[in-house]
């Protein structure tokens, strides 16, 4: 039989002692050698940990944050609101971030912003809770993305084009000897030279498709005002096509130079209306354009279902492609749901801001934290 050793009291403290101090050690190495920023908070938001990958992360070393809001570390909007989402939070139980994750923005200790997946997890102590937030800067990601949206874009221009210089006018070609054949059979009987005039409509309806097919494929022009010129042409557009009230409004002469940035702004346009006609059943669609403080904003508000209602067949997918190309340009893009119905989605981008490598970032959120 093996005799047992019975510790006395103290033992007993010394070893548990022991123990914990092992346990915080372990736990202490996991946070340091974590290849994801990881940073703890209160209730209050205020840090109470910055692990080393937070610190090359943000640029902050652990010293110069802990004890300071997260606001720190964030971007505007949500950098001056993030105490009353802390607040709404602890009054209503309601989470819109906690246990999911996102991509977001973030603000480095010299002031840059750039993008970051975050996933944000709540641990309930006796007295208090705790958050903890994990994350990645995803700006390479990024980057990779913005080069596969232009080459994507590009080639859709390069098409467009073709089709407009070259088989438009090849068929226009093809038109005009139409219409001197059906001239040379005016004098035939009825079917000859009906035949020959019923070719030369299909060689001009022909014609006008083609057009709008290049015009889809590269809507806004090289001129500086060429997305007001789409945006208009497209409000007509949806009103043939879908039979809804869709109407464009801009109430300054709005000149927007560059023209792969003012695509990007066409195309998320051109799929808010698609997720307000298709998921949210709308009938009335406002498009407004504006400018102000070197910026453009772009508004457009529909009488539908709400945007709880209308995302695209594979979940998210549409907010996704928009958020993306807002973050092309160097834009924020914000969804809202107002009180009495609908949806309005407020777009802001800089007019002359290029974006280069991914190293300029100013991405909103469709809705708010916690």
């Amino acid at each position: 039989m093996v005799k047992t050793k019975k510790l006395s009291g103290t033992q007993l403290l010394a070893q548990s002692k022991s123990a914990v101090h092992d346990g915080e050690e372990r736990l202490r190495a996991i946070l340091e050698t974590a290849v994801e920023g990881i940073i703890t908070i209160d209730e209050r938001g205020l840090i109470e940990s910055f692990n080393a990958a937070s610190e090359k992360i943000f640029g902050y070393e652990a010293g110069e944050v802990i004890g300071k809001n997260i606001s720190i570390l964030m971007a505007s909007p949500h950098r001056e609101l993030h105490d009353s989402y802390l607040d709404r939070y602890r009054q209503t139980g309601q989470a819109k971030i906690i246990g999911r994750g996102r991509e977001t923005v973030a603000r480095k200790k010299d002031g840059s912003i750039f993008p970051i997946d975050l996933s944000v997890s709540e641990v309930k102590l006796t007295d208090r809770r705790n958050y903890t937030g994990f994350i990645r800067d995803i700006t390479e990601r990024k980057r990779l993305e913005k080069e596969i949206l232009e080459i994507s874009e590009r080639e859709q221009r390069r098409i467009g084009q073709d089709l407009h210089d070259g088989l438009c006018q090849h068929l226009a070609g093809i038109e005009m000897l139409g219409q001197v054949l059906a001239q040379k059979l005016a004098a035939q009987p009825k079917e000859i030279s009906g035949r020959a005039v019923e070719i030369t409509k299909a060689l001009r309806d022909a014609i006008g498709q083609t057009r709008l097919l290049a015009r889809g494929l590269s809507p806004v022009t090289l001129e500086t005002d060429g997305l007001m010129s789409a945006l208009a042409e497209l409000a007509l557009n949806t009103t043939k096509m879908f039979r809804v009230n869709c109407s464009f409004h801009s109430t300054d002469s709005v000149q927007f130079p560059d023209n792969v940035a003012a695509t990007h702004l066409f195309r998320i346009v051109q799929e808010a209306i698609s997720n307000a006609i298709k998921h949210g059943q709308a009938r009335n669609i406002s498009i407004q354009l504006a400018e102000a403080a070197n910026q453009v904003h772009l508004q457009v508000s529909d009488d539908g279902m709400g945007f709880s209602k209308k995302l695209s067949p594979t979940p998210g997918m549409g907010l996704r492609i928009m958020q993306s190309r807002t973050g092309m340009v160097g834009g924020t893009i914000l969804i809202e749901q107002p009180a009495e119905g609908g949806t309005v989605v407020k777009l802001t981008a800089p007019k002359h801001s290029q974006i280069h490598g991914g190293k300029k970032y100013k991405f909103g959120e469709a809705h708010s934290d916690h």
